[in-house]
């Protein structure tokens, strides 16, 4: 059930950043689940690769990379998401700044914490 839900508020997610401007969606229902399950699998596998390497970066800003380092793996992410497309790293760092915030409201709903 938990993969089933993070599926479904990725594909939320996503539809939601598409109200940023330099993001564009065209596609439906399935196609945003597609994407839920791709950004599921970016964040399983390609994240904490991406982590890893760009640690130094990360420690010489002080983390703020992070948000540079989230909106290139959503860029990365796009290309693979039919229909969806992110116009830039600008962009790319609201919308996963929009990810994020989402899924945590989304996940704190559920679990009730």
């Amino acid at each position: 059930m938990g993969i089933l839900l993070s599926i479904v508020f990725n594909a939320f997610a996503l539809w939601v950043t598409t109200f940023v401007p330099g993001i564009l969606f065209r596609g439906n229902l399935v196609t945003l689940l597609i994407g839920g399950v791709i950004l599921g699998l970016f964040n399983l596998i390609v994240r904490p690769l991406a982590l890893l390497l760009s640690l130094p970066l990360l420690i010489l800003t002080l983390g703020l990379f992070y948000f540079v380092l989230n909106g290139i793996l959503l860029w990365l992410a796009s290309l693979f998401i039919p229909g969806y497309v992110v116009q830039g790293l600008v962009p790319g760092i609201l919308g996963a700044l929009v990810i994020t915030i989402i899924n945590w409201i989304l996940h704190h709903l559920v679990s009730g914490k």
